[in-house]
């Protein structure tokens, strides 16, 4: 899933680089730098997001993993009472 997430990432990141390209083809290296931490930024916050509904997912997994546990030992227990 990360390398998906990476993947999609590096492509739309490098369409808005050559969207800007062809914008603006003389940038100062200022607005150049510029542009650079927005798109840092950006990516960071992509990846910021992915990563927190990744970790939901893992707990609700484990959370469904500890109820059928739970379930199954209650099961077993009334088997060999």
């Amino acid at each position: 899933m990360k390398r998906f997430a990476a993947l999609v990432l590096l492509a739309i990141l490098s369409l808005t680089a050559f969207a800007a390209a062809e914008k603006n083809p003389r940038m100062t290296p200022e607005q150049n730098a510029r542009q650079s931490r927005k798109d840092i930024k950006k990516q960071q916050k992509m990846l910021k997001k992915a990563n927190k509904k990744q970790a939901k997912a893992a707990k609700k997994y484990a959370k469904r993993e500890r109820k059928e546990q739970k379930k199954a030992n209650k099961n077993f227990r009334k088997r060999h009472a």
